[in-house]
């Protein structure tokens, strides 16, 4: 499994952000091999994030090949280059 955290800077503010969020959760859940996706603020203003748990790390690479993870500056408004970083999961303390 592949953990993916995106963390990025929106001029939206949070409740506009959330709105949009939840309009694109139906095409998220349709994505192949996505296990689990978090949606997370950080204690920085205007910082939110996604936390993504992929069954392969074909999955994720077939998701940002695909129009919706292109389109993700733009539904956000991203002010800046996202931060991202990919992590192979090792072991995971429970299965449920």
């Amino acid at each position: 499994m592949i953990l993916q955290i995106i963390k990025l800077k929106s001029d939206l503010p949070e409740d506009e952000l959330l709105k949009r969020a939840k309009e694109r959760e139906p095409q998220f859940k349709s994505i192949a091999g996505l296990l689990q996706k978090y949606y997370v603020k950080t204690s920085q203003s205007g910082e939110y994030g996604g936390i993504y748990v992929w069954d392969s790390a074909e999955s994720m690479q077939a998701y940002l090949q695909s129009d919706l993870a292109k389109s993700i500056p733009g539904a956000y408004e991203i002010n800046g280059a996202p931060n991202i970083e990919m992590m192979d999961i090792i072991f995971q303390l429970r299965n449920s």
